[in-house]
């Protein structure tokens, strides 16, 4: 793995992780199929985060041949298709297939729910903001300890 330049700092310390997650972020998004949109939902009074939506379009899928799960903050949508070999096609211009859609989540944010409807997959996401919290530490003076 190449190293992102800006992760080379030695004022960054402890981004190795970051960096690992924007690896594998850019290995999945070359894909174009499903097409998917992800969009910022209206937050109702007193609702507190963010709540995002990913569609994707999932047309012929059913719901039983579609999984989402979610492993170490990456999102997976799966989807595979039986060939129905009852049918006899003349013309066969919508084939049978198959996917895998990844997208890396941000800590803090957690799948609510999915739905299925029409031939989109919804997937509704809540980011939680967290309390900010200010810690002060406290600064000993003294003589070092000689060994």
């Amino acid at each position: 793995m190449s190293r992102i330049a800006g992760f080379s700092s030695p004022l960054l310390l402890g981004f190795d992780e970051l960096e690992r997650v924007l690896a594998r972020a850019t290995k999945s998004a070359n894909d174009g199929y499903p097409p998917y949109n992800i969009e910022r939902l209206q937050t109702q009074p007193g609702e507190k985060g963010d709540l995002l939506r990913i569609t994707l379009a999932v047309a012929g899928f059913k719901e039983e041949e579609l999984d989402i799960s979610i492993e170490e903050n990456q999102l997976t949508i799966s989807g595979k298709q039986v060939d129905d070999q009852e049918r006899s096609f003349l013309h066969r211009g919508i084939a049978a297939r198959q996917f895998q859609r990844a997208f890396v989540l941000a800590e803090g944010i957690e799948v609510s729910g999915a739905n299925l409807q029409n031939g989109l997959l919804e997937i509704d996401l809540i980011r939680i903001q967290p309390e900010r919290i200010i810690r002060k530490i406290s600064i000993k003076s003294g003589t070092k300890k000689s060994s």
